[in-house]
């Protein structure tokens, strides 16, 4: 029909208007909030790249895992930063050691009250800062590297994690962690997959939060950001390895790849809004150049109308917060 017989401002007219024929919408039980632990501190410390995030101690932990639960966000993912590191990355492995330790504490604090995830990675723990074991001359190691994460997602399980998050790239993850799993008695414990990790610019921050020892850099296992295709085919071998969800990290640069993993499978989809998406957005708000608010729920919202229907944010608490105070 021509103009004006059709007017789509109708139903723009008013904010009521808004909400009834909104296309997507946000739920804090669909966010995540990761969470860094520093082993031996006795107060929380602020990552200076991360305006807002802290290296939380064990106590300081406990609270903000309380809060998000009375926030309603669906999910915590839990990163521990150890005191002292080695080449195999040991302390991702000990019962004893601080993410373990942080993993024990935050279950027993919240129970089934939400989901409890663990980062399963060496990189925090390694004095080399890479995601796997080195061969003599240097290179990451991916077969023997697998027998380390498998001890680790078992330590992790023992601890009480509900998701183990295995995010290294190594080929065969996804297999050798369940296999472990199961063969532990932790059928139950589920596989959040980082089955599309590019080998991005945008972790900065996040490096800072970890204190990584990274020299050099992961492009030999992490993604060429030019690559869409090859994100399907690891996506296709995650889930043929028994991955319960799968995620796409960063979030904002690659809406089109979370959108086309969507389209290829059929178990839950994450995303990970990283730390230099979330700087960026600080950085702005900070020199007044945006509206903090606004642009932050809107870049959720973008990746959530991507097709991710579990996104881990740095401000999943405060979202929660705001979208409740909206709806």
């Amino acid at each position: 029909m021509p103009y004006p017989e059709i007017r789509p401002r109708r139903l723009r007219r008013t904010p009521a208007l808004r909400r009834l024929v909104s296309e997507t919408r946000l739920d804090p039980a669909e966010l995540v909030v990761p969470m860094f632990v520093k082993e031996g501190l006795t107060e929380p410390r602020a990552i200076a790249s991360l305006p807002g995030v802290l290296q939380h101690s064990r106590d300081s932990l406990r609270k903000a895992a309380v809060e998000a639960v009375q926030a309603g966000i669906g999910g915590i993912m839990l990163f521990g930063v150890p005191a002292e590191r080695d080449p195999a990355g040991s302390g991702g492995i000990d019962p004893d050691g601080i993410l373990n330790v942080a993993i024990r504490d935050v279950v027993s604090e919240v129970g089934d009250a939400t989901v409890v995830m663990s980062d399963l990675c060496l990189d925090e723990f390694t004095s080399h800062g890479h995601c796997g074991l080195l061969t003599p001359d240097g290179e990451v190691d991916n077969d023997a590297t697998l027998g380390a994460y498998a001890e680790m997602a078992v330590a992790q399980a023992d601890a009480g994690v509900h998701v183990v998050g295995p995010s290294g790239m190594m080929d065969g993850q996804v297999g050798a962690v369940r296999r472990a799993l199961d063969a532990a008695g932790h059928q139950d414990v589920a596989v959040l997959a980082y089955a599309v990790k590019y080998a991005s610019a945008f972790f900065g921050p996040f490096r800072d939060a970890v204190e990584s020892a990274l020299e050099g850099d992961r492009r030999a296992y992490q993604q060429d950001p030019a690559n869409l295709r090859e994100s399907l085919r690891e996506v296709a071998l995650d889930v043929a390895e028994g991955a319960d969800m799968v995620m796409v990290k960063p979030a904002l640069p690659y809406l089109d790849v979370v959108s086309a993993v969507r389209d290829a499978v059929d178990v839950p989809v994450a995303a990970y809004q990283v730390s230099g998406e979330y700087a960026m957005v600080e950085a702005a708000a900070a020199n007044g150049w945006i509206d903090r608010e606004r642009v932050m729920l809107e870049t959720l919202t973008s990746i959530r109308r991507a097709g991710a229907q579990i996104i881990l944010t740095y401000w999943a608490v405060e979202a929660a917060r705001l979208l409740r105070e909206r709806y």
